[in-house]
């Protein structure tokens, strides 16, 4: 890495240090006792961003290692949701969740990839495919542990279900239903509102990185909608995983 490369470096960590001080220090006064959780969340996110950095660097130039890169961010992100997601009496679901927020990732990334809407290089398929595993932890977790709280406040009406002889999965799946449409709320909102509210990462971080603001908006849209297809399958797929999983009530604070 060039002086000048380091150099440029310094700013970002003052303002990073800054800006994690503000929201400790605001944190504090607001009496939310958080200021140990964001020094540590900044200090993470510090360290994985640089190694992340570092390793999509060997990635890019090795594009072999591509396929065993996603596969790591897949084993993370379902390993990260199924902690969430204690079904009692059911062994780990981190089958499940590594079934859902797998299917939604590689679901929209072929459509991509397959229409022509992104070439099939490392550059530009793993970026897109790791932003799309993130999301479908987000909607995996959400969808996933709205639903056991949703039967576990509405036990009654699912054991009335079971008493007329509905299984399982028939008696949770309007719980299942409204859950993962719940979930799924923020990624309509955000789609729904772009450029009207706010400035989504993707299209900010490519104009700073100095793509023309044309580019930068079709690789946003791009993102946007393969965001909200990839999350509605991770949606289904662990809600419907989870009702055939649901044999007593789930205890809130399990998870």
């Amino acid at each position: 890495m060039s002086w000048a490369a380091v150099s440029s470096l310094w700013p970002v960590a003052v303002a990073v240090v800054a800006l994690a001080a503000l929201a400790a220090g605001v944190g504090a006064l607001g009496g939310l006792r958080h200021g140990r959780d964001v020094v540590t969340a900044v200090a993470r996110a510090v360290v994985q961003i640089g190694a992340v950095g570092l390793v999509l660097g060997v990635v890019l130039r090795t594009p072999a290692l591509a396929p065993l890169y996603l596969t790591a961010a897949l084993a993370v992100a379902s390993w990260t949701s199924a902690r969430r997601l204690r079904v009692p009496g059911a062994a780990s679901v981190w089958p499940l969740t590594a079934l859902a927020i797998g299917a939604g990732a590689a679901s929209a990334a072929v459509v991509v990839v397959a229409v022509g809407a992104l070439e099939l290089r490392v550059l530009q398929v793993v970026p897109f495919t790791a932003q799309l595993i993130g999301g479908c932890m987000s909607a995996t977790t959400l969808a996933g542990r709205r639903m056991l709280d949703d039967v576990e406040s509405g036990w009654a009406e699912v054991e009335g279900w079971l008493a007329i002889g509905a299984r399982p999965a028939q008696a949770v799946a309007p719980l299942g239903r409204t859950a993962a449409s719940r979930a799924l709320a923020p990624a309509l909102d955000q789609t729904r509102t772009v450029g009207l509210v706010t400035l989504p990462g993707a299209f900010v971080g490519l104009l700073l990185g100095g793509a023309t603001p044309w580019e930068a908006a079709r690789v946003q849209l791009l993102v946007l909608a393969g965001l909200l297809a990839a999350e509605t399958v991770a949606a289904v797929v662990v809600t419907g995983g989870l009702g055939r999983r649901l044999r007593t009530k789930p205890v809130r604070g399990s998870s």
